[in-house]
């Protein structure tokens, strides 16, 4: 069993702790709301009831309505469904797909998928400040184009996107053309305005809710083609489970565990943003006695910052750290210790890539957590063996 109050973990842009009361409430309805709400005696309308409150709490942090969420299995579903869904929709008039170039891989992987089968997709690189040129991604779009994709706030920088001028800038070149944009390290972190965005992607294991679920945000009136079939759509209507979005058995103990999770994040937005920025701050001002070079930009989310250490490769200095209790990541969970998809996009140079660390903060980190990163790095830097 991990010992919580020994550890220092800094990777909660990987995946956060359950919160104790999230983790009670999806007891509580595992245990008294077992009905299915598909189903229509009473038990099954309790269960109904309960979907449609948690439905609507996520709604209400989106600015959406209860009616245009859409609960799914987890971030990376809601990506492929939005992704998938829309391409299939639109294919009859045109096969052109714009896209940021450091997507997360549960985009990035159907972008490939939808190449393959005819679609023409145009990735535009990131600045080497992990910004993007969101007049450069329009002006990419003409009339053939169906779909337009970017992540809101990048997974291993923490670099902002506006995804607003983008998508308002996206309709004024085509006002046909779908714009989804990925905001699971986004959500409950910063501002979300849904004007001009078709679709948007939460994922709960990033805000202290479990791996399993997350949520789709589909605007009212919007075309998808579900790639997935049954729960309602053999019938040949909207109706079934999620509206026929996305098929089985709706998961109301974690759907009420998000969106426990959801308002105990907007509960606590401003102390928290206020909290996570100081760790941030203290951390920069001591990498800055260490000579390693940042990769996040100034205006990146606090809750994430790259750095290079420029001399002792990542997981080597990963896992001196480990030893010490401190728990970092090389880049992005998902790539599993490959080499950063993102700052190779961003254009640096192999050392940089080869010797980054991601340091991702939640509201339970400490000034002790920094300081034992700090060390560990200090200590580290003076003993492994360092890159020729």
């Amino acid at each position: 069993m991990i010992d919580n109050e020994a550890l220092h973990y800094l990777d909660n842009a990987a995946t956060t702790r359950v919160a104790p009361e999230v983790a009670d409430a999806i007891y509580k309805t595992m245990t008294n709301h077992w009905g299915n709400p598909s189903s229509l005696y009473t038990p099954g309308v309790e269960s109904k009831e309960l979907l449609d409150k948690a439905r609507s709490i996520v709604g209400r942090t989106l600015g959406a309505e209860p009616g245009q969420v859409f609960f799914t299995g987890c971030g990376s579903e809601s990506n492929n469904i939005a992704l998938l869904g829309a391409a299939l929709a639109r294919r009859s008039w045109g096969k052109k797909i714009v896209a940021s170039g450091f997507e997360h891989p549960s985009a990035a992987l159907p972008l490939a998928r939808l190449a393959e089968e005819g679609f023409e997709v145009d990735f535009v690189a990131p600045g080497a400040d992990g910004h993007l040129d969101v007049d450069a991604l329009a002006d990419r779009v003409d009339k053939g184009t169906i779909l337009v994709t970017c992540m809101q706030v990048n997974n291993e920088t923490g670099a902002r996107q506006d995804v607003k001028k983008l998508a308002a800038r996206v309709k004024a070149a085509n006002s046909r053309t779908a714009v989804h944009v990925d905001g699971v390290q986004a959500w409950m972190r910063v501002p979300v305005s849904l004007e001009n965005i078709d679709s948007y992607t939460v994922s709960g294991h990033k805000i202290h809710a479990p791996k399993g679920v997350g949520a789709l945000y589909l605007r009212r009136g919007y075309n998808i083609q579900p790639p997935y079939l049954g729960g309602g759509q053999e019938k040949g209507h909207g109706g079934g489970q999620e509206q026929g979005v996305r098929p089985g058995t709706e998961n109301l103990p974690y759907a009420v565990g998000l969106a426990t999770a959801a308002r105990r994040m907007e509960k606590t937005f401003a102390a928290r943003a206020a909290h996570v920025a100081a760790l941030n701050a203290r951390l920069r001002a001591g990498l800055a006695t260490l000579d390693v070079v940042l990769n996040s930009p100034e205006d990146a989310v606090s809750e994430v910052l790259n750095f290079s250490t420029m001399r002792v490769k990542s997981e080597t200095m990963l896992h001196y750290l480990e030893q010490t209790k401190v728990y970092v990541s090389s880049g992005s969970a998902c790539s599993r210790g490959a080499a950063s998809h993102t700052l190779a996009a961003m254009g640096l140079d192999a050392r940089r890539i080869d010797t980054a660390l991601r340091v991702s903060f939640c509201a339970e980190n400490t000034e002790a957590d920094v300081d034992a990163l700090l060390n560990g790095l200090e200590q580290g830097l003076k003993t492994l063996a360092q890159l020729r």
